[in-house]
């Protein structure tokens, strides 16, 4: 019996580095489905569940399986019914990690408590952009309880200016793909720098366990060569910029694949629809 071929949905619109991973997967055999959230049409085996041990049935390519490289939005709209487990980071990682790699304070707390701040703070949503990710002058300037759950958390930090900053593609605890994706806040395509490589070795020797087995970490370097993590941001939402669109494509389908076919720790890690 002929295995299909796994198929990896897109929205109707992409990106730059969105038609890179088209390309790459289409080079590499999978089906790729652009389309909106409404017609996907795809089908899936009926209630996967997680597979609490590995299942060598589960973990051959190329046997129809389903995976996702989509914002949010469309992510949560379309993964659930195409049994895809979308793989993030825990909300207040960066908040939790030593100061040594963040040179700031950064804390995870619901927009409500950020909205008595009145101070200058960067504040963000941790795994999505339903809060714009700016500098507030205090947090009167934050939206309101109106339109956002004052129970929704924030991550808020001290102001950090970097120089260059680099997208680094983790797989298995290692960096498998990176580049450069912005200089003096600008927008600068490049190789990363090997400044940034090193740093991620050191980071992810302390807290590769404490994220999903795919996943997309950027790190920066201040006016003083000082190197610290930027955010975590989902493989399956993140663009690539200048990374090698191959080993990109590698953390996409880990970190948006079939629910079966889970190893045990990423099950800590599935996103939950908001």
């Amino acid at each position: 019996m002929t295995d299909l071929p796994r198929t990896l949905v897109l929205p109707p619109r992409l990106t730059a580095s969105a038609r890179k991973l088209r390309d790459a997967a289409v080079r590499r055999g999978l089906r790729v489905v652009e389309s909106g959230a409404a017609s996907v049409g795809l089908s899936v085996p009926e209630s996967p569940k997680p597979n609490p041990k590995p299942n060598p049935a589960h973990t051959r390519q190329g046997e129809g399986a389903v995976h996702l490289h989509a914002g949010p939005s469309f992510a949560d709209a379309v993964a659930p019914a195409l049994g895809i487990a979308l793989l993030e980071a825990p909300a207040d990682w960066l908040a939790r990690l030593p100061y040594t790699f963040t040179r700031r304070e950064i804390r995870a707390m619901p927009i409500g408590e950020a909205h008595r701040l009145r101070r200058p703070a960067f504040i963000k949503s941790p795994n999505d952009k339903s809060i714009p990710a700016l500098v507030y002058a205090d947090g009167s300037r934050l939206p309101g309880p109106d339109a956002v759950d004052p129970r929704t958390v924030v991550l808020v930090s001290d102001v950090l200016a970097f120089t260059a900053e680099y997208r680094l593609h983790i797989l298995d605890g290692a960096v498998h793909t990176a580049s450069q994706y912005a200089s003096g806040g600008r927008l600068r395509l490049g190789p990363a720098a090997p400044g940034a490589l090193a740093f991620a070795r050191d980071l992810l020797a302390a807290a590769a366990a404490t994220l999903p087995s795919a996943i997309v970490v950027d790190v920066g370097v201040d006016d003083e060569g000082r190197w610290a993590v930027v955010e975590a941001n989902a493989a399956w939402g993140s663009g690539c910029y200048d990374a090698d669109p191959d080993r990109s494509l590698d953390t996409v389908l880990r970190s948006a694949g079939p629910v079966g076919e889970l190893a045990p720790p990423d099950h800590d890690f599935i996103r939950r629809r908001p």
